[in-house]
């Protein structure tokens, strides 16, 4: 629903496991064509109704996607244009060398706050006035009350995911209108969500 109430044409989606934020967008970009609000070529991501963009080191920081493969239905059915690298190398190397400015952002990478900090600082100058930013894992009762196994912390292979919670209490209200979308606790005895924050400025 954003990116049409929004009119999103470049859209850029940090990580995605399963590719799921991104084929979104590419299909509201689709829609906007069909309700002729998006005029011209409707090629995916090569015409003139914008581009999906997704970003993914794929070096399993964070999760792993299942959609790298060519013949993969994300691939095949939406054909986004896919940066195989780090977020960091992606804006300078790309973005930025391109001049391509953001209408819709989703930041869902690098868990860690020093790295969803550093994703939401870069990719910011690239964002068009009017765009929107969305954030997600960003629900502290999520993340309070999630339970991991010993095994799990002996092994070691559990990755902190709190670090957008601590970045999104950080936003600086005076900037940023911010919407928490946290439902934990609001269907008793039913998973909740991590949560998701949507942003934009002031």
């Amino acid at each position: 629903a954003l990116p049409i109430f929004m009119r999103s044409k470049t859209c850029v989606c940090l990580g995605s496991g399963g590719g799921f934020i991104p084929r979104l967008m590419t299909q509201a970009r689709l829609d906007l064509h069909r309700q002729e609000i998006f005029e011209g070529d409707a090629s995916h991501n090569w015409g003139n109704i914008g581009e999906t963009y997704v970003v993914d080191a794929m070096n399993g920081i964070g999760g792993h996607v299942d959609w790298f493969k060519e013949e993969s239905f994300f691939r095949t059915w939406f054909q986004p244009r896919i940066l195989n690298t780090t977020t960091e190398d992606a804006f300078h190397n790309y973005f930025v060398l391109n001049d391509i400015k953001i209408d819709f952002l989703h930041i869902d990478a690098g868990p860690s706050y020093e790295s969803v900090k550093e994703d939401f600082e870069l990719y910011t100058q690239l964002y068009y006035e009017n765009g929107i930013i969305t954030i997600h894992d960003t629900d502290p009762n999520y993340a309070d009350k999630y339970l991991i196994t010993n095994e799990v912390k002996d092994r070691g292979d559990f990755d902190d995911w709190t670090g957008p919670i601590k970045l999104v209490s950080e936003i600086d209200e005076t900037k940023y209108e911010k919407l928490n979308l946290f439902n934990f606790g609001i269907v008793k005895n039913k998973p909740a969500s991590t949560g998701l924050t949507i942003l934009r400025k002031k």
